[in-house]
């Protein structure tokens, strides 16, 4: 079972005027088996701790650790992130042009598992996965996400979920997006992914609409920069009807 310990985190990224603070210390451990929804006010540093997970470069760690299994993330690259364990779905998935969906995935897969799946095992076990998430076959065929609609890219990523088997799986606002019927199905196939082994996910999202069908362990409250709060599954219900006025001094910090 793996543990994901974020301690002390720190993170800049560049702007006009400088370097501008975006987190401001982060403290947080998700272990095999638990869900943490984190909630809070646009602009309060959810997506940047995403980001600063997976190693985007954009964003500047100034401060702080991240360990996987007591192994420092913060001295991988991003392939070496993703081949400990690490996964983050985004919340706007890129589109690649010229590269199918069929070669990105086994190529992914290669790249995590250090050996090719074997074919005829492999075009099982992808037109299952993408049987469970609706995905038409002809998909396999298509470039990575051109010409996808919203829901269709969601899917995309929780297939990827799905295939690369992590340890710790951060979703960045998967319901983002997504009409009724996408977000069951999305949903439904994170919730195959945790029942069927001790992944840790980390759920980053607004509303509450994602947790009425992926029920969290813990709900963390983030607000300038920092978790503020941490609950319950009522506490997103709370946060629902009375959004996040009592945390507002933080929000406008991080702004």
């Amino acid at each position: 079972m793996s543990t994901l310990e974020i301690k002390d985190l720190h993170v800049s990224v560049a702007a006009e005027d400088g370097a501008k603070e975006i987190l401001r210390g982060v403290d947080l451990t998700i272990r095999g088996g638990e869900t943490h929804a984190i909630m809070g006010p646009n602009g309060s540093g959810k997506s940047t701790l995403a980001y600063a997970i997976a190693g985007h470069p954009k964003y500047e760690i100034t401060g702080g650790e991240v360990l996987l299994d007591g192994e420092d993330v913060l001295a991988m690259s991003v392939d070496e992130r993703a081949r400990a364990g690490l996964f983050l779905a985004m919340q706007y998935p890129v589109e690649v042009p010229g590269v199918s969906m069929a070669n990105f995935l086994r190529s992914a897969a290669t790249a995590v598992r250090g050996e090719a799946p074997k074919l005829r095992t492999w075009v099982k076990e992808v037109k299952g996965a993408m049987s469970e998430l609706d995905i038409d076959p002809d998909f396999a065929d298509r470039s990575v996400n051109e010409g996808f609609s919203g829901g269709e890219k969601k899917r995309h990523e929780v297939l990827q979920l799905s295939l690369l088997k992590p340890k710790i799986a951060v979703l960045d606002e998967t319901d983002s997006g997504l009409d009724v019927d996408a977000l069951r199905v999305v949903s439904q196939g994170v919730n195959r992914y945790r029942a069927a082994g001790d992944v840790g996910v980390l759920l980053i999202t607004h509303y509450t609409r994602i947790l009425k069908y992926i029920t969290p362990d813990v709900v963390h409250v983030f607000a300038g920069g920092r978790i503020v709060e941490s609950g319950g599954a009522d506490l997103a219900n709370e946060l629902e009807e009375n959004g996040y006025v009592k945390y507002g001094a933080g929000a406008e910090a991080a702004s």
